[in-house]
């Protein structure tokens, strides 16, 4: 049975992403959050016709998930953050979460937790959200109010901490890590995977969510011109019509994959790919896949989005491309083997060297702590004085 360390405080996370989802960054840094500390991760309701309740599972670690229910009638939006603040209230009374940090991955969620009074505010900025496919139309609002609250935001890469800084007077940029020892797996020799096995080479290959981000018209510009390159595309389809991706023999859609699957997939693959277009959505990302496919001993082909190009780009890590004939030319190069791989392997091993998702939760609990005692220190003031006062009345 999982034991928090009394000494830390509980964390209770607003999240937009589903923990059983994909692997991302929420999970990597959560699940080492909760290996000292209780840890509520709260998603955003399901509206359905069952009754209205919150669910909790325990996930690794002894994270307590939390999925609210609401009725699929309840109407207004008003009436659901109504609802749920009274199961944040309810939560956080059954489980007696008294000294605890709100981690908030959505501002949205601070329409039903505004009221709540937590030792500080951790606001984990992952994306530019406003700019995704659907984006509430209040949530640059809500996420200006976010800042006015936050004793602490962290950024997921470069680019956005350039903006983000401007903000908010405690911005840290967090870029995307890695867990290198699980994605160095694929360096040996793996057994080919049986929706795979079918697939020749050589194997292009993508991992990820597949949503308005993807480069549907790239993808498509290039098996066609490659109909001898296979191109395994691997991850749930969402937020686009499945019907608007290329439809190739040479485009292989295997769906979603476990986390611990992925190694076994990408040693069998001879080329890994960023098909990211280039639009609003993809300003600010900061593609965890890069690292991982780097550990993986792959070369990559990237678009050219800000936090490849700066720093994989420029350490000449991952090959950049800015259009379809760009990117032929790029994989021609790496299926050449015309580069010292040796050379580039050990510029890659050098890099990745410095990145660790347990180095960067060690940083970021540092900085919480730090901001609990900073905001604890002026209350056991008072609270010393006042008992100083009271003593000497007695007296």
């Amino acid at each position: 049975m999982f034991t928090s360390n009394v000494n830390k405080n509980d964390l209770v996370c607003l999240s937009h992403l589903r923990w059983d989802f994909v692997q991302q960054r929420p999970q990597h840094l959560l699940k080492r959050a909760a290996k000292d500390r209780r840890l509520f991760f709260v998603e955003e309701p399901v509206f359905d016709n069952g009754t209205m309740r919150l669910e909790i599972a325990e996930r690794e670690n002894g994270i307590k998930l939390v999925v609210p229910h609401l009725p699929a009638g309840l109407g207004s939006t008003v009436a659901a953050n109504a609802v749920l603040q009274e199961m944040m209230k309810r939560l956080i009374a059954t489980h007696a979460i008294h000294d605890f940090v709100l981690w908030y991955y959505t501002p949205m969620a601070l329409a039903f937790t505004s009221d709540l009074e937590p030792r500080a505010i951790v606001y984990d900025c992952m994306d530019e959200l406003s700019a995704f496919k659907d984006a509430p139309d209040n949530l640059k609002e809500l996420e200006g109010e976010l800042f006015n609250r936050a004793d602490l935001v962290f950024t997921g890469g470069q680019s956005l901490f350039e903006v983000k800084r401007l903000d908010h007077q405690a911005v840290y940029c967090f870029p995307s890590s890695i867990e290198r020892e699980h994605f160095l797996q694929a360096r040996a020799p793996q057994e080919d995977p049986e929706d795979q096995k079918q697939v020749p080479h050589p194997r292009l290959g993508f991992f990820g969510v597949i949503d308005e981000r993807f480069d549907i018209q790239l993808l498509d510009k290039v098996a066609q011109a490659r109909p001898d390159w296979q191109f395994v595309m691997l991850g749930p389809i969402v937020k686009i019509d499945p019907a608007s991706l290329p439809r190739h023999e040479n485009v292989h859609y295997l769906g979603p994959k476990n986390y611990q699957e992925l190694p076994q997939y990408i040693a069998n693959w001879d080329v890994a790919l960023l098909l990211f277009a280039l639009n609003d959505a993809t300003r600010f990302i900061s593609p965890t896949k890069t690292p991982e496919y780097l550990a993986a001993g792959k070369r990559v082909v990237s678009t050219p989005i800000a936090d490849v190009v700066n720093p994989y780009g420029v350490r000449n890590l991952v090959e950049i491309a800015n259009d379809s004939d760009q990117f032929i030319a790029a994989t021609e190069k790496i299926l050449s083997g015309d580069e010292d791989r040796y050379a580039w392997l050990k510029r890659t091993d050098e890099f990745l060297a410095t990145m660790s998702w347990d180095e960067t939760w060690d940083q970021m609990a540092s900085l919480i702590d730090d901001a609990v005692r900073r905001k604890s220190v002026p209350v056991m003031r008072v609270e010393k004085q006042v008992a100083r006062q009271a003593g000497s009345a007695v007296i």
